[in-house]
């Protein structure tokens, strides 16, 4: 079916719009077109509005992300509004307001869309216009900066009477384009898509030139001394190093992902003398602080304190952030308020580092970051002309601990099973590694495929997914400075770690007296040394984290199972298997699994059948390479192939909750070899 050409033009104006981050945030703000379209029922025209459903994004919007509303229906529900201590309502009584099968589930704004008297409506979130809104004058500036063309609104919170408020301000001002919404953001419109989008941009734009040309020297005060930025390498190693304790600490009541940046924005706040007065005022933005909590943890150390200092303060800080979370929630809490959510930081400041943000997945975390940087850049527009007034704690409140927001998030889909599970593969660019990505990935997890070849390790992380799920990284097993350099790039990425599998390895098939010393530090360096170098930097990791973790090790049937021409491989083979008892043994008490996997015959897509071993082993048999895996599955038991996703299954089911009990196992992936039952 043809879109209608309204709905059209309300998308592609809306990916413009959203696709710019000056103009608004991420999932931030709503559009909305007018127009008509035939009623298949009666046949006849009717007045329709589209207006972007709640949770959407703008840069990204589709037809399936429009709710579709009768305007008529719509603007008819002034007469039964209950008014402003009832105007939740309001949002459930849209439903009978959709047009056929209505699309997307109609947002919280859709009442300003529909009742302001005029074809398209934009309502943006954009950095400059937030600025305006959260300045303490901002009604004056209002005034001084877009004259009769912009109207202020005072702080409403988001709802059916703020969209009276807003359609009443329209019809007594018919010359304004647009107002600035205190404490939140700007609403524009327009009597054409074209006009709409130009006076969105109109306001931003103007108001990013007034603040640019007037705003003071240094709205975050005089340079802090001892704040300064870091060097780029010193300061991504301390993050590095800090990242394990912060993560284990905004994890105390569920476990998040993280995410890091040290922006330019980040760094110069953090330098700056106001920034912790400012940091305590919190956002203001409803969408910012939904994503970020009302105020960030910040670390009052200058930036070359030791790694041992800071996580001493952090910790005391993320006590006193508990306590205080918990006395906000307390003050303004009533009877019908949802349950407390967490009183953990969801942001995290480290002068001269960057940030820390956190979530219930990456691309949340990641988001959270994106909106404290919105925030920051609020606060210096808004101090640089006047001083920053966010609105009061008991407003914050009432949006963060808000029925319809308590109702969405009842409605997000469960979580799967490794959700918030951070984990790190080597050798993972093919074969049984790049399949327990695959597998850990679609479980929830995300993945970081370590390999010794950068571009086919990020070419296997782009198959699975963005980088909000798995990344690949450079890393020969071999070379302790490498492996630390993985680890360290998997927390910055992802904020922790909590699943490793050793999985790097390689075999030459040769006999005893063939074997040279090469081949046998090779394999014993790659698969033994590997797995110990791995094991020892994971474990920094997850015993700083305090959260537990696994690690696997994909050994092999030949750790137990004696065969011809493959001393060296099967030596390190045992090797590593003992090194998962070892393991078991010693991590224990910091809720650390270790368990090790044994495969047999796997044969297709693997990295080490591909690069010799298969000829070899075939020869070694006396059947064709190419009939190898079909070979293997005929000595099995049950007379089946293993293939890599045999393998994956086995690790998932050692890292899930299941077998949450499970510690020091081997586990065949064999098809059945009589000969390598475990004793």
């Amino acid at each position: 079916m043809t879109i209608n050409p309204t709905a059209a033009d309300l998308i592609a104006r809306s990916n413009r719009l959203g696709s710019n981050p000056k103009n608004t945030n991420y999932a931030g703000g709503n559009t909305s077109a007018k127009g008509s379209e035939l009623d298949p029922v009666t046949g006849e025209p009717v007045e329709l509005m589209w207006v972007k459903g709640s949770g959407g994004d703008l840069g990204t919007l589709t037809e399936s992300g429009l709710a579709v509303l009768r305007l008529d229906r719509m603007r008819s529900l002034v007469n039964v509004y209950p008014g402003l201590d009832r105007e939740d309502e309001m949002v459930a009584a849209f439903d009978y307001t959709l047009h056929g099968k209505g699309g997307a589930a109609p947002s919280i704004d859709t009442a300003m869309h529909g009742l302001v008297n005029a074809a398209h409506v934009d309502h943006l979130h954009p950095d400059s216009g937030i600025a305006i809104a959260t300045a303490a004058d901002g009604e004056e500036l209002t005034t001084t900066i877009f004259g009769d063309k912009v109207v202020w609104v005072p702080w409403r919170r988001p709802g059916f009477q703020l969209g009276l408020d807003i359609a009443a301000i329209k019809d007594a001002n018919p010359q304004a384009v647009g107002c600035i919404l205190g404490g939140h953001g700007i609403t524009a419109w327009g009597d054409t898509s074209d006009e709409a989008e130009a006076n969105s941009l109109w306001i931003i734009d103007t108001a990013a030139e007034y603040i640019a040309t007037h705003s003071t020297a240094e709205p975050f005060g005089p340079a802090l001394e001892g704040y300064g930025a870091l060097a780029p390498a010193e300061r991504l190693a301390k993050a590095a190093a800090l990242a394990p304790t912060i993560r284990g600490l905004v994890s105390t009541d569920r476990a998040q992902v993280g995410h890091f940046t040290d922006d330019a924005v980040v760094l110069d706040f953090l330098a700056s003398a106001e920034h912790p007065r400012l940091a305590a005022l919190g956002t203001s933005c409803p969408d910012h602080f939904l994503r970020t909590k009302v105020k960030p943890m910040v670390l009052d150390l200058p930036a070359d304190a030791s790694i041992e200092h800071s996580i001493e303060r952090l910790q005391e800080l993320h006590e006193q952030y508990r306590a205080d979370y918990q006395a906000y929630y307390d003050r303004n809490a009533d009877a019908d308020s949802p349950a407390i959510r967490g009183a953990d930081p969801l942001i995290v400041l480290i002068p001269g580092v960057g940030m820390f943000s956190y979530g219930a997945n990456k691309q949340t975390a990641r988001v959270a970051g994106e909106f404290y940087i919105n925030a920051i850049n609020v606060m210096r527009g808004a101090e640089g002309l006047s001083s920053y007034a966010p609105i009061d704690e008991a407003e914050k409140f009432r949006i963060e601990y808000w029925a319809l927001e308590e109702a969405k998030l009842q409605r997000m889909p469960p979580t799967k099973p490794l959700a918030t599970r951070v984990a790190l593969i080597t050798g993972a660019a093919s074969g049984i590694g790049k399949a327990i990505a695959t597998r850990l990935a679609a479980e929830g997890a995300c993945v970081v495929i370590a390999d010794l070849d950068l571009a086919k390790a990020q070419a296997a992380a782009a198959e699975i997914g963005n980088t909000d799920v798995a990344i690949g990284v450079q890393a020969n097993v071999t070379d302790e400075d490498q492996v630390q350099a993985s680890v360290d790039a998997t927390v910055l990425a992802f904020g922790g770690l909590d699943l490793v599998v050793n999985n790097a390895g390689l075999s030459l098939s040769k006999s005893l007296l063939e074997t040279t010393v090469a081949d046998w530090d090779l394999q014993h360096n790659v698969m033994a040394k590997g797995s110990f170098l791995v094991s020892r930097a994971a474990a920094r990791v997850l015993i700083d984290q305090k959260l537990g973790g696994d690690i696997v090790y994909i050994s092999s049937k030949n750790s137990v199972f004696a065969g011809p021409n493959n001393i060296a491989y099967s030596a390190t083979k045992a090797d590593q298997a003992h090194q998962v008892r070892l393991l078991a043994a010693e991590l224990g008490e910091h809720g650390v699994k270790v368990n090790g996997i044994n495969p047999d015959g796997v044969v297709r897509g693997s990295g080490i059948f591909s690069s010799g071993w298969g000829a070899k082993r075939a020869a070694v048999y006396g059947v064709p390479e190419e009939e190898l895996g079909a070979y293997y599955a005929q000595r099995t038991l049950l007379k089946r192939e293993v293939l890599p996703e045999n393998v994956a299954n086995a690790v998932f089911a050692l890292c899930s909750s299941d077998l949450s009990h499970t510690t020091g196992l081997h586990i065949p992936v064999d098809a059945g070899v009589a000969a390598a039952f475990l004793r």
